[in-house]
């Protein structure tokens, strides 16, 4: 029997491949073809369109390196194919092994408008239905030629400066030919009854069944005549297609779907491309196919289509309004989890669902987040906040040591919300419908006994062209199928609603979904990260400001609605999962550290503009304090000359003996050694010392870093086993010394890079503030920043999105083990009961905390912060340059201290010269009440929105009073739409609004002005 079925495999295996598929279309007729070569960047389609064509021919070389190539093909339907099904195959040369990495195409008719894209699984292009015979084509195609870049290996292909000239593809084919149903149909009937069969057990009767029913079909086809053979073929298929599943059959709820990354192996200007061709297959496939549903995400890239293409907007907005075009995710694009800040994650929502909205007329309702690499602990509020009910996810499969137990589960976030959530056994999000992966969907679920489905996502992506034909006739015979789970093409909404009612008592899984890989990413590219914080700060900033200028001058000062919205947009889609992570090519990068400058320059001219309205004319030196809590003397969100620091805490510095410097302020004595590193810090107010006996502080640790496969994303656990540490010196000398700062200079040189670090005390500080410069030139290196603590913590404290996570700092499960590599925003703290230590940074993300016992029975707690990485692919110069990296040492800190440190670390204070002091627009009498974000509403209505949230882990209570006359105040969600909400009431006659907060709860509040 064993024999029987391997010569029936390989038998079909090599009919269909040399002679069924091949004759799917017949009596082929060359089109005649031209080209242009489009110099430089893509041009605007009516360029393409009047460019002078020359002559071309199959089989010519074309296309450098992000090049584009237009073909003009041009043909008459012979007139004896009058009553057949007509189409042109139009092959640009394509690999069929990577779609959606390599050359693509779109076809435009001569008036512009588009047709249909051509990928490497998607290369025909429908003529007539029946033909009449004569009909003339004449057809445009923009073809581009993307560069091949998924071997892992370094290259300067990434990045058009230094790209290549040479041309990269072949034309293989562009002929019109008979489209022959039967041929096609008998097709898709062998591949689906293959695949099943192969997946069914050796004692499966039913798999010998369909090896018969193969052989007998086989044996009907005229290998010389297959058009005429067909279908009888496919009548001794039938009766194997018609046996209908089990009733207990798994119930898998497809959907059709196109993952294309914002970024990645391409430039942002070619997912402009991708999203237009990819949806233009996705339209047409409608058109012939009603029952087909697809979801899209990212509001940015349906945005882009509606910039670029809008005849194929009105398409899609018709199939929307249809229900077969399904905008999910509610975000506007699908970003990064774990480093994006919180005001920006919610922005994330509120511009993604009023971009639903507003075009569309539809509230999303279920979060669709396949690819990102982790996903943190603060998403189920946030989700909730914005009106969404469910969560998506696909990446956690990734996970390279311990499986996820749960497909459908409720996931609880830091505050205690609870959304339902799925996360496919699929495992993948460009799934092809095909037997091995439906098989595996249904024999890797894990709640098999309480639920009975799962959602499948199926297409091509990143530019593959999206789903097809083929793809939906697999899931028409698998509908009903002995031996395959029940396939039913339907929107995600609908999957979740039966999930949800079948299952509602899902286990719960509580914190972040850590992924198990992909760990490097909080560190790459370090200057694309420092700009998303950056500007994340400065939007804070502005938009404050600005609301505060709004409301005060009194017609005098003008709201900048439409530039704010457009800069946090541009904030938004550079946080997509791709580039915040570092993961994208050099192109990518380089372009997002030229817009990350251009924002600061805008933002900071926006945020000047209102301070100087608000400060008015004068020669005081005001210092504006946009953090969320007072410092100096200045009051958080307002301005006022600066108080003098207590003259007991003026900085001193005297020698130390043995070489280096001492640094006392009466509140730390700071201790620097001969080799320019801190080898004590001295909390004087708790007598207690925040070093390890013996161990320094703000050491720069270098350690190989060759990961076994991603480059810019993972992080090996045993880059830890090699380590060199920097203390070898060049310079050491104080800088400066004054009463109100004393810093200290180190200068180092190693490898081929140098590193030079300020250490500062400030006068009335609690804190050790770090700058390093480092002069980066490695290769395949990582560089971290070690502060080995006198701390016994059994767990770290990480701040995240509106609050904070904790994790062991201990290894005893795998679970904990796996985290070697951590995120955190703008702190870290640790501590044992009584006393405790934050360490504060500007711009770094990654983290790694572990603990030993010392000698003397004591235990160290060591914090090193990553801070560079050399990754040589996608990006071969990853890195390389001059960085300027911030962060601090807080000895004694709790984690009030640290969250506001992390603020006052974060939002630098601001000099403008004026005639007064500026009062806050807002106050709010309890430091554990954070305000996020203050901000003019939305629909422009004048009233003023303020995001708060309770940042130390308990219950509070706060008063939060307007600097304006109040009419109301009313508790909203993140699309600042009004709330049933128990946190707001008020306000009472004195103007207050009580808050009355849950542990780590996110409020937003809309004052309603007078």
């Amino acid at each position: 029997m064993h024999d029987d079925r391997s010569i029936t495999e390989h038998r079909l295996r090599r009919v269909l491949k040399e002679r069924i598929k091949p004759a799917v279309h017949s009596r082929a007729v060359p089109l005649a073809i031209e080209r242009w070569e489009a110099p430089g960047e893509p041009v605007a389609v009516t360029e393409g369109l009047a460019a002078p064509y020359g002559p071309c021919a199959i089989g010519e070389a074309w296309g450098p390196a992000w090049g584009t190539t237009w073909f003009k093909v041009t043909g008459t339907v012979p007139a004896e194919w009058a009553g057949r099904t007509v189409e042109a195959v139009l092959d640009l040369g394509f690999d069929r092994m990577m779609p959606g990495f390599q050359c693509e195409g779109l076809v435009h008719r001569a008036d512009g408008s588009e047709v249909k894209a051509l990928n490497p699984y998607n290369d025909w292009v429908r003529v007539a239905d029946p033909a009449a015979g004569g009909e003339r084509v004449e057809w445009y195609v923009e073809a581009a030629s993307n560069p091949v870049l998924v071997d892992h290996s370094a290259t300067y292909e990434g990045d058009r400066l230094t790209s290549g000239d040479q041309p990269l593809y072949r034309l293989a084919r562009m002929d019109l030919a008979v489209f022959e149903t039967e041929v096609w149909e008998l097709v898709q009937d062998l591949e689906v009854l293959h695949d099943l069969m192969t997946q069914l057990g050796e004692a499966d009767a039913r798999r010998y069944e369909i090896l018969r029913a193969i052989d007998s079909a086989l044996d009907a086809v005229d290998l010389a005549d297959v058009p005429g053979t067909a279908a009888a073929a496919r009548t001794r298929l039938t009766a194997v297609l018609a046996a209908p599943a089990h009733a207990g059959a798994h119930r898998i709820s497809a959907v059709g779907h196109a993952h294309i990354d914002s970024a990645w192996l391409w430039p942002l200007r070619e997912t402009v491309r991708k999203v237009s061709r990819t949806t233009s297959n996705v339209v047409d496939l409608m058109d012939a196919h009603p029952e087909f549903v697809f979801a899209m995400s990212q509001a940015q890239q349906l945005d882009w289509i509606k910039t670029h293409r809008p005849e194929l907007f009105e398409r899609i907005k018709k199939k929307i309004a249809d229900g077969q075009f399904v905008p999910v995710g509610g975000m506007w694009v699908e970003s990064d989890t774990n480093m994006v800040g919180g005001e920006a994650m919610v922005r994330q929502f509120l511009y993604g669902k009023k971009f639903f909205l507003e075009e569309f007329g539809i509230e999303t309702r279920n979060v669709w987040l396949p690819d990102s690499f982790g996903y943190t602990a603060a998403m189920p509020q946030i989700v909730k906040l914005s009106g969404s009910k469910w969560f998506l996810t696909q990446k956690i499969c990734w996970s390279q040591v311990n499986a996820f137990p749960h497909h459908t589960f409720w996931w609880e976030g830091i505050d205690g919300t609870r959304v339902f959530t799925h996360f496919p056994p699929v495992d993948t999000y460009n799934s092809d419908l095909g037997g091995a992966q439906l098989a595996h969907a249904a024999a890797n679920y894990r709640e098999k006994g309480r639920g009975s489905r799962s959602l499948v996502p199926f297409g091509w992506g990143d530019g593959g062209g999206g789903p097809t034909r083929e793809h939906l006739a697999r899931a028409r015979r698998q509908r009903d199928l002995e031996g395959s789970p029940r396939v039913e093409i339907e929107r995600p909404d609908a999957f979740f609603e039966k999930a949800h009612a079948e299952y509602a008592d899902a286990p719960v899984w509580a914190g972040e979904l850590y992924l198990e890989l992909h760990r490097g990413t909080y560190t790459s590219q370090a200057k694309t990260k420092q700009g998303n914080r950056r500007s994340e700060s400065l939007l804070r900033e502005a938009e404050l400001w600005a609301a505060t200028a709004a409301v005060r001058a009194a017609g005098g000062y003008a709201y900048p609605y439409e530039d704010l919205e457009r800069i946090w947009k541009t904030v938004l889609l550079h946080q997509f999962h791709d580039i915040l992570p570092g993961s994208s090519i050099a192109w990518v990068h380089r372009e997002a550290r030229a817009t990350y400058a251009e924002v600061g320059e805008e933002l900071r001219g926006i945020t000047l503009a209102a301070q100087t309205a608000l400060a008015g004319e004068g020669a005081t030196e005001l210092v504006f304090n946009c953090a969320p809590h007072a410092r100096r003397g200045v009051p958080a969100g307002g301005a006022g000359p600066v108080r003098e620091a207590d003259g007991r805490q003026r900085v001193t510095v005297e020698e130390r003996h043995g070489g280096g410097h001492v640094l006392a302020n009466g509140r730390l004595l700071v201790e620097i050694d001969g080799r320019g590193l801190i080898v004590s810090a001295y909390d004087l107010e708790a007598r207690r010392e925040a070093l390890a006996p013996g161990r320094a502080a703000n050491l720069l640790q270098i350690h190989p870093d060759h990961p076994n496969m991603w480059d810019a994303w993972d992080i090996d656990a045993f880059y830890r086993n090699s380590v060199t540490d920097l203390v070898e010196l060049d310079a050491l000398e104080v800088a400066e010394a004054g009463p109100d700062a004393v810093t200290v200079r180190v200068c180092r040189s190693f490898g081929r890079s140098a590193a030079v670090q300020l250490i500062t005390l400030r006068a009335g500080a609690k804190t050790v503030d770090l700058v390093t410069e480092v002069d980066w030139h490695e290769t395949e290196k990582f560089l971290k920043a070690a502060f080995p603590l006198d701390v016994k913590a059994e767990r770290s404290a990480s701040e995240t999105q509106f609050g904070h996570v904790y994790r062991a700092t201990h290894t005893n499960t795998s679970w904990e083990a796996a985290k070697f590599e951590i995120c955190a925003h703008r702190w870290i703290h640790v501590e044992e009961p009584g006393w405790g230590t934050a360490i504060l940074n500007d711009s770094t993300y990654g983290h790694d905390v572990t603990r030993d016992v010392r000698p003397d029975g004591g235990q160290t707690t060591t914090v090193r912060l990553s801070l560079l990485r050399a990754p040589r692919y996608p990006d071969p110069e990853t890195d390389q340059g001059a960085h300027t990296l911030r962060f601090s040492l807080a000895p004694g800190a709790e984690i009030a201290d640290a969250v506001r440190e992390g603020h006052a670390l974060n939002l630098p204070e601001r000099v403008v010269r004026g005639a007064a002091a500026v009062a806050p627009l807002l106050a709010v009498d309890n430091d554990a009440v954070v305000v996020e974000a203050v901000k003019l509403a939305e629909d422009r209505s004048g009233d003023v929105v303020v995001r708060l949230y309770e940042s130390r882990g308990g219950r509070a209570t706060a008063a939060l009073r307007a600097d304006f006359r109040l009419a109301g105040a009313t508790e909203t969600d993140l699309l600042e739409r009004p709330l049933p909400g128990q946190a707001v009431s008020g306000p009472a006659p004195d103007g207050a609004v009580a808050l009355t907060l849950r542990p780590f709860q996110i409020v937003t509040v809309r004052l309603h002005r007078a």
